[in-house]
């Protein structure tokens, strides 16, 4: 009758569990230390482009942390699996190798949704536009309904809804940030006393700076700032003012 050897080396098989152990706990612990440190410094490093709220400084260190997390506790778990692999004693050359294979193929195969990724993490990082927020982008304008970092989304005054893809956001400009600005031409005749006309040019602006209604929502009085051009119709004079982030318009009116 055959017989069986079933011999084991307990003391090889202990060393390496415990090998094993030792690595998912160290693993583990880095990552609960990336997922508390790596928020903390993002608060503390990112760019404070201008005054923010703590609740919209909280938002863009989230959107930034999150990512950078989940990054570094995937390298972590994967150096973890190829660590506890070559305890086991399985050769890890060639999974190396075709990690390595694998992470360049899925890079020329989603380049563009990559950089998508990287640059969404620029803008959302050096405060280019934010929700709520009237941005023009690629030459359309609208306000900014939502931004992450695959995409951003505008509507326009005719309620079209504009995707971007922030990979192809080379260029914005924010029209609403701290304050926003009226910027009117208005054309007299040349027949009318130039110092009279802008006299009760400002006069009527100030009025509006003072109105209760009219004038929380401007920062500075109405005035006339030059004469801006001698038009086929008559004097053009330039008026400025400054008003609160979005509310230019509703004073042009």
């Amino acid at each position: 009758m055959p017989t069986f050897d079933f011999t084991f080396d307990l003391s090889a098989i202990i060393a390496g569990a415990l090998k094993v152990v030792v690595i998912l706990a160290v693993a583990l612990v880095l990552v609960v230390i990336t997922r508390r440190i790596v928020p903390k410094l993002i608060t503390a490093r990112i760019p404070k482009i201008r005054e923010e709220s703590p609740n919209q400084l909280a938002v863009r260190s989230k959107t930034l942390s999150q990512v950078i997390v989940q990054l570094v506790s995937a390298i972590i778990w994967v150096v973890a699996l190829v660590m506890i692999l070559s305890v086991l004693g399985a050769n890890i050359a060639p999974l190396i190798a075709g990690i390595g294979v694998a992470g360049l193929t899925l890079g020329f195969a989603a380049q563009n949704i990559v950089r998508d990724y990287l640059h969404g993490f620029f803008i959302i990082m050096e405060d280019w536009y934010r929700v709520g927020e009237v941005a023009v982008i690629s030459g359309t304008g609208g306000l900014v309904e939502n931004i992450t970092l695959r995409r951003t989304i505008l509507r326009d005054l005719n309620g079209t809804l504009h995707i971007f893809p922030n990979s192809r956001v080379e260029q914005a400009s924010n029209m609403t940030r701290d304050w926003s600005r009226v910027n009117l031409d208005v054309t007299v005749a040349y027949k009318e006393n130039l110092d009279n006309v802008i006299h009760v040019i400002n006069e009527v602006g100030q009025g509006l700076k003072d109105d209760p209604t009219w004038g929380q929502d401007l920062l500075t009085a109405p005035a006339v700032i030059r004469v801006n051009n001698l038009g086929d119709h008559g004097v053009e004079i330039k008026i400025l003012a400054d008003t609160k982030p979005i509310k230019q318009w509703g004073a042009n009116g």
